[in-house]
């Protein structure tokens, strides 16, 4: 898709093969990273940094076998990371892999999965978690210097520009909160098996949550000052937690919503939003917050089942307002001054639950959005939006 704003051609669609077009040598440290090619997109309108050299997939050499109980050198790793983004995630190379927007959504999510999906204590990581953290971060995020933007000149993309510094602050940020923690000893956590035979013995445990540890403190709590302290520690995820998700959510913001979704959606917003909904939203007095009051909203099913209805018919009545020809079958009776308003109520009830329900699980419509991406910081951010939730 291309979008011309300002005289400026832009394309929001890249290919990993374009990187590898031309002939490259393989690099010779560990450090360095695949030299990238001339065009990262498939239109001509945006093209990539140019490079004097470049990887080519047909004529690098074979991988070394690896001995058994050798680790993989960086090299090899980040060849291996390559060629999998480079085919779309399909190792056959049957050519059924994902978009190549969707291959490094994946990779980055995998990433953060691999190395953060045990951190539950309040404690500074291991460094090697952390080393291979930034190392393997930089590689997957060095593809986005490609994207680039021609205005007379290439740069990188203004939207990247901008985010993958911000968030590359907020994960150091988050990362630095953990090390704070280093040397502290008013508190501890207790092994898994001690901490299991006591709580069977007071019946103390959820059982829903039994993945995260047990902590002890002194028979008096904690004192004043180690309760500011978590106090502000606490407070300082949340800033990057709202920082992330707010670039998160302007980032879905600006996405194409997918064919797919549009073609799932119902004719009209009553079929959307059920009889109830529709006639609050559609008569002449409006209150959001006893519509929603009045709502079952005790699950975060159906809570995000509401967000899901709200969504579709926002999209719908959007649509419809757009639409010009007045026999397509999205037209109807509605004037434009009415369907405008009513798409207003529904974007105040939908604000109202993004500010009540701030943990709810994506709705479809992100879903779809994130599945036929075509903006490569979406992962990144959703990442640290997890990862600063579960602090």
């Amino acid at each position: 898709m291309m979008v011309r704003v300002f005289g400026r051609s832009r394309s929001f669609s890249f290919s990993f093969k374009k990187i590898f077009e031309r002939q490259n040598t393989t690099p010779t440290t560990a450090e360095a990273t695949p030299a990238l090619s001339t065009s990262l997109c498939e239109t001509p309108a945006m093209a990539m940094e140019p490079q004097q050299q470049s990887l080519s997939p047909n004529d690098a050499q074979p991988a070394p076998r690896k001995e058994p109980g050798k680790p993989l050198s960086d090299i090899d790793l980040m060849k291996e990371k390559f060629a999998k983004l480079l085919l779309g995630e399909d190792m056959s190379g049957g050519g059924k892999g994902v978009s190549s927007a969707l291959a490094l959504s994946n990779a980055i999510t995998n990433l953060a999965a691999s190395v953060f999906g045990e951190t539950k204590r309040l404690e500074p990581m291991p460094l090697e978690r952390k080393a291979r953290w930034r190392k393997e971060i930089d590689w997957l995020l060095s593809v986005t210097d490609y994207i680039v933007e021609l205005i007379m000149v290439t740069k990188q993309r203004s939207d990247l520009l901008l985010n993958i510094p911000a968030l590359r602050k907020l994960d150091t940020m988050l990362l630095d909160c953990l090390d704070n923690f280093e040397g502290q000893t008013e508190f501890l956590y207790v092994d898994f098996k001690d901490a299991n035979e006591a709580e069977m013995a007071t019946g103390h445990r959820e059982n829903d949550k039994w993945w995260i540890p047990t902590v002890k403190v002194p028979p008096t709590g904690l004192s004043e000052q180690t309760r500011k302290w978590l106090q502000h520690q606490k407070d300082a995820v949340n800033q990057v937690q709202k920082a992330a998700m707010a670039i998160n959510a302007q980032v879905l913001a600006e996405m194409e919503i997918p064919e797919s979704y549009i073609e799932s959606l119902p004719k009209n917003g009553r079929a959307s939003l059920g009889d109830i909904i529709y006639k609050s939203i559609t008569d002449e007095f409006f209150d959001p917050d006893t519509l929603l009051s009045s709502m079952d909203l005790s699950s975060e099913h159906t809570v995000l089942d509401l967000k899901n209805r709200i969504e579709a018919s926002i999209v719908i009545w959007k649509r419809k307002m757009k639409e010009k020809d007045g026999k397509s079958s999205w037209s109807s009776s509605v004037s434009m001054e009415k369907r405008e308003l009513f798409e207003e109520r529904a974007e105040t009830m939908l604000l109202i639950i993004k500010h009540n329900f701030p943990g709810l699980p994506q709705s479809t419509l992100d879903i779809s959005k994130i599945e036929y991406n075509k903006v490569n910081t979406k992962s990144f951010q959703r990442d640290l939006a997890k990862l600063t939730n579960a602090r």
